[in-house]
């Protein structure tokens, strides 16, 4: 496992992965943007809309308290953004992987597996609709875990726990949809779901980094390609041994 994470790493930084990369990056930080934005402006909304309630309630004798606590909010409100874009990012690069995943599949397969039959690209629309059911999920699973952020750190376990499970899932199952139909991809992800989840917590790790994040398609696409051929019994001798 970990030989097939430092040959994804490895890879990240050839010529054709660094394409891969801008596009990629450039997307998920577009997907972001956007997200936080919104999110920007519903927590503006809400924190407006209490300010105006208070006001009208306590009176305008009060106005030394409320901008304290309107100050106050307003920080919360920046904490919740940042918190926010940390929880949205692990959605984001699975909306990303389901449109790039081929791509860097065929990449892996070109350069580490030569000898084996190469994968089938898996259709657009069923890339996207898996990116996006993950996604989904991903925001439903984190929204579950905030409460517990405020549990001596318990909602960050949950978090890293879900990601790992999430992120596993779902680059696993698109390496192996390259070979196998749907169901066969997801029965043989449930066979070795162990191993699936372990590997899942090194990208899970990749993506709470910021920034570097960013790269995760990339490095989750490519370490499954690896651990698939590895779980399937490749029959590929790789690099020339």
């Amino acid at each position: 496992m970990f030989d097939a994470a430092t040959k994804a790493l490895s890879q990240m930084l050839s010529p054709p992965f660094r394409a891969v990369l801008l596009k990629s990056a450039g997307l998920a930080a577009m997907l972001l943007i956007v997200l936080a934005i919104a999110l920007h402006r519903l927590i503006a909304w809400l924190a407006g809309g209490g300010a105006s309630w208070l006001e009208g309630t306590v009176g305008s004798g009060a106005q030394t308290p409320l901008a304290i606590f309107l100050w106050i909010l307003a920080i919360v409100a920046a904490l919740g953004l940042f918190v926010g874009i940390v929880f949205l990012m692990p959605a984001v690069t699975a909306l990303v992987a389901g449109l790039f995943g081929d791509e860097i599949a065929e990449q892996v397969e070109r350069i580490h597996y030569p000898a084996d039959p190469p994968g089938h690209a898996v259709p657009m629309a069923r890339a996207g609709i898996e990116g996006v059911k993950i996604a989904l999920l991903s925001m439903l699973v984190y929204l579950c875990a905030v409460p517990f952020l405020l549990i001596a750190g318990l909602g960050a376990v949950m978090f890293f726990v879900a990601t790992a499970y999430l992120q596993g899932r779902q680059y696993f199952e698109l390496a192996a949809m390259r070979f196998h139909p749907p169901a066969e991809a997801k029965a043989l992800r449930k066979m070795h779901q162990g191993t699936v989840f372990v590997a899942g917590l090194m990208i899970a790790a990749l993506v709470s980094i910021p920034i570097v994040n960013l790269a995760t398609p990339l490095f989750g696409t490519a370490f499954m390609v690896h651990m698939h051929k590895r779980l399937t019994g490749s029959k590929l001798i790789e690099d020339g041994r």
